[in-house]
């Protein structure tokens, strides 16, 4: 039988602390808490946390520079606590990496389904890995050195990448096994706010075929799978 999910609350104000532990922990979660940046290190370095719920007012660094630090490093969802109204602070938690945002004051009740709805939506799809991961990819003759961010042919030119191209390549090599489709894709370069019917992928999709020489017409590097989405064809190494 599983655990239960362990959720962080983070959160300056005692009150809510207590409250939002005592009724996360009676539906069924396990509960840490934290009342600012020193204390949520603390409790990432000593136990795995499936999601943190994260104020955005906290003394000393804010929420949204605590969620810059721990989309640095890690891929655990954030559910950002922000002051209601407060548009600017919502936009940038959404843009630094958060999954999601609850307005203050709120009821405990909301934040439990905001919680269930964002662990559903991560627990089952693919996490883009960390670049301490892999430092580099091997695949037909070229190299994604993920540490310096260049794509090198098999000369050892250096091709040049868009941060987007970067990325998306980097997410279908490291999950070089796996048919992604456009959704995966999507959530895995954060793109959330994207129509999942939107083209851009595709129109990415064929600009790395572009740069890989791979033929579009009858591609080995970037395959399509009809239907369901991209696939690496050819086997990747990593260093």
């Amino acid at each position: 039988m599983s655990q239960p999910a362990h959720i962080l609350v983070v959160d300056d104000d005692h009150e809510i602390r207590t409250l939002l532990a005592e009724y996360l922990e009676k539906n069924g979660l396990r509960v840490s808490v934290a009342r600012d940046g020193k204390e949520m290190h603390r409790v990432l370095d000593r136990v795995r946390v499936d999601l943190v719920v994260l104020d955005i007012l906290l003394p000393g660094d804010d929420g949204l520079t605590l969620c810059r630090a721990l989309r640095a490093n890690s891929q655990v969802p954030i559910i950002m606590l922000t002051a209601r109204g407060d548009d600017v602070d919502r936009i940038l938690g959404l843009e630094l990496g958060a999954d999601d945002y609850v307005p203050k004051p709120f009821k405990p009740r909301e934040l439990l389904a905001r919680i269930t709805a964002v662990l559903r939506r991560t627990t089952h799809v693919l996490r883009e890995p960390l670049p301490s991961d892999v430092r580099c990819y091997c695949f037909a003759g070229w190299r994604l050195d993920t540490t310096a961010r260049a794509l090198t042919d098999e000369s050892g030119n250096i091709v040049a990448l868009s941060g987007a191209e970067f990325r998306l390549l980097a997410v279908l090599l490291a999950h070089a096994t796996q048919v992604l489709s456009r959704l995966q894709l999507m959530e895995l370069l954060r793109g959330r706010d994207l129509d999942p019917f939107d083209r851009s992928i595709d129109q990415r999709v064929s600009r790395l075929r572009q740069i890989l020489r791979d033929d579009a017409r009858s591609p080995l590097i970037i395959k399509t799978v009809y239907g369901e989405g991209y696939v690496i064809g050819v086997p990747v190494a990593t260093e």
